[in-house]
């Protein structure tokens, strides 16, 4: 049987560069709160991705290359129960 997950969708009405900023500072905000939470909520991993509504592929736009091509892969945070060391967001898979 497979797992429940949460999806949570935030409409951020900015430019790209803007929405890129901001998403990265929320996912930021986010994983800060889950550390400071003494591991009251139990989280291996979270998967994300910007994306555009116009888009009609599953865009990821933390994602994107030299020539301005952005991949499909989400974005992925390791949590590790001790370590909870954090710099900061990339589109590559990054450990908590």
């Amino acid at each position: 049987m497979g797992s429940y997950r949460l999806h949570i969708d935030i409409p951020l009405h900015l430019t790209e560069e803007e929405a890129i900023k901001h998403g990265k500072s929320i996912i930021d905000a986010f994983t800060n709160g889950l550390e400071s939470n003494n591991r009251n909520i139990i989280i291996e991993e979270f998967n994300f991705r910007l994306g555009h509504d116009d888009d009609r592929q599953k865009s990821n736009y933390f994602d994107k290359n030299e020539n301005g091509h952005v991949s499909n892969k989400k974005s992925k945070i390791l949590f590790k129960q001790k370590n909870l060391n954090y710099d900061g967001l990339t589109a590559v898979d990054d450990v908590v």
